[in-house]
Formats: structure tokens, sequence, C-alpha cells
């Protein structure tokens, strides 16, 4: 009986023999491909995470991959606390690299001109420092532009607000939809401000640019309203202090509302 099965032995000897030929020359290959690669670290997710979820550091993990597929896209482990606490746009598996695209960044508009109004317009002013209110103003925010000039008539200095309750599209390269915490601190100070205006203002401002200096004053979000008319200020209403005193009253009547409003939510 072992005679009428040694064949099928021999037979099933060879054929685990050819495997193991086939299987260490596959592995042959696969080593001559891996020759040179550089693996370095990257960010994947170690489980299954939904869209709209605010990615944490038990999410993440790092492996390895070759240097060579590791694009710009790709989030790497020095840039981790960049992206922890934001959130994902896209639903991701266990493994799935995490790639900066993933969240809300400024690559969310091709263009500035998709988030500008049909017959809007979009104009970058020139601001620094305390003109615009010390690095404050954020993209959707609201400001009033005030412009500092010598009055051609009486060669006298005046300030006048040009323009109130302007929607701000962009500080320097930073839009609404930028994902500031994959720039640089560098990259994130900006000395121009881009504004939606209507045509007419867009002239404006800017030829009051080059007329004088403009400034920003920053808008409470719920503060959309537009004051009426007012006096200009001058040298001569400066020095004289009556519109100071002026104002002064009306500001402490501002205050005593505040205080007053401050109170009854208590």
């Amino acid at each position: 009986m072992l005679k009428g099965k040694t064949p099928l032995i021999i037979a099933g000897v060879l054929a685990l023999l050819a495997a193991l030929l086939v299987w260490k020359k596959l592995q042959h290959e696969e080593e001559k491909v891996r020759e040179g690669w550089t693996l370095v670290p990257v960010v994947v997710a170690n489980r299954d995470v939904q869209e709209g979820t605010v990615l944490d550091y038990e999410m993440v993990a790092k492996m390895k991959m070759p240097e060579q597929f590791v694009t710009p896209s790709v989030v790497k482990p020095s840039q981790f606390d960049k992206v922890i606490g934001q959130k994902l746009m896209v639903p991701l598996q266990r493994g799935d690299l995490i790639l900066w695209s993933h969240f809300r960044s400024e690559g969310t508009f091709e263009h500035l001109s998709s988030i500008v109004s049909k017959r809007g317009r979009a104009v970058s002013i020139v601001v620094n420092g305390a003109a615009g209110v010390g690095g404050w103003v954020r993209p959707n925010d609201h400001v009033d532009i005030l412009g500092t000039f010598s009055d051609p008539k009486t060669d006298q200095l005046v300030s006048i607000t040009l323009l109130q309750n302007i929607i701000v599209l962009a500080t320097g390269k930073i839009t609404g939809s930028t994902n500031i915490h994959s720039m640089s601190e560098g990259d994130r100070n900006y000395g121009d401000i881009t504004i939606m205006c209507l045509p007419e203002e867009a002239e404006i401002v800017i030829l009051a640019q080059q007329l004088g200096s403009l400034y920003l004053t920053l808008r409470n979000q719920e503060d959309i309203g537009s004051q009426d008319e007012h006096a200009r200020t001058t040298i001569e209403t400066l020095m004289t202090g009556a519109r100071v005193k002026e104002l002064g009253i009306e500001r402490k009547k501002l205050l005593k509302i505040l205080h007053l409003g401050a109170g009854s939510s208590q």
C-alpha cells in the first residue's frame, strides 16, 4: 500500500518545493524593488473615524512608508499638533494616511473669487500694526475703514470714516476656510487685508490709499448697523476739545448701557 501512495507523496513534496521556490523568488524580487528605499514616519488613522469628528491623539498613530511616496499633502509626525483638534471633512478608515486636504483649509476655495458676492468686488488695503487693530482682524470680521488726509482747502489734517460695516474676506493669504494650524507663525502675519465692497466703494478705497493713511476699527459681530453722518475730526476740533467732550458723554452712556446689560444677565 505504501508503494501505491509513494507517487502521491513525491508529487506533494515536489509541489511544496515548487511553491517554496516561487515564494523565495518573489521575496527576492521584492527585496530588489525595496533596495534604495528610505522609510520615513507618517501619520495614519488607527481606527475608523466619521466625517465631522474632531481629531485627537487617540485616533492617530505613526507608520513608516517609502519616502518617495510621501508628498507634501501627507501630515508628518512633526506636524502632529497642527491637526489635533481640527474637524475632519472626510471619513477615515483604520490605516488611512492623514492628509492636509482632510481638513478645512485654504484649498477649500480654488479661487478667492468664489466667495465674492455678485456685484461685489474684492480689493486689498495695506495695513500694518495699529492700522490693522494690532493684527486682531480676522476673515469674516466686520470693520469700518477710516482715513487721515490733508484737507486741500485748509491744509489741515482731517480724519474721517470712509466706509462702514465692511466684511473682511482675507488677511494676507488667510481666508475664512484656511487651516491656520497648518501654517507657520510667520505665514499667519499679514500686512494687508482683502475686503468685499461695491465697485464704487473700491474706487474710494483705492484713491484714499493714494491720498492718505487708512486705518481699521473692529466691530462687534452683531453690530452691523451704520452710524449717521457726523462731523469730521480736524486738528482744530481736536485742540479745542469740544468734540472730545461731546463724544465722552456719548461713550459714558454706552458704557452705562453695557453695564446694565451685563448686570441683567447675571
